[in-house]
């Protein structure tokens, strides 16, 4: 699933608030130790198969993409 929109209208708020509900994990992509987290993504993702991951600026990874959409 995806939240998209435009800039300044609360996606981030709203993730937050949907994660509060979840056992999720919140990785803010424009943080340099986020990004670190997924270098190598099928090395961490696949531990995470039980948790809501939220992606916050996925954008600054675009590379991303190709590893989330098996």
């Amino acid at each position: 699933m995806a939240l998209i929109g435009p800039r300044q209208v609360g996606k981030t708020t709203l993730a937050l608030d949907i994660a509060k509900s979840w056992k999720a994990v919140y990785l803010d992509l424009e943080v340099r130790e986020d990004r670190k987290k997924l270098e190598n993504p099928s090395l961490f993702l696949p531990k995470k198969e039980d948790r809501l991951v939220i992606l916050d600026e996925i954008h600054r990874m675009p590379e991303l993409f190709q590893a989330l959409r098996g």
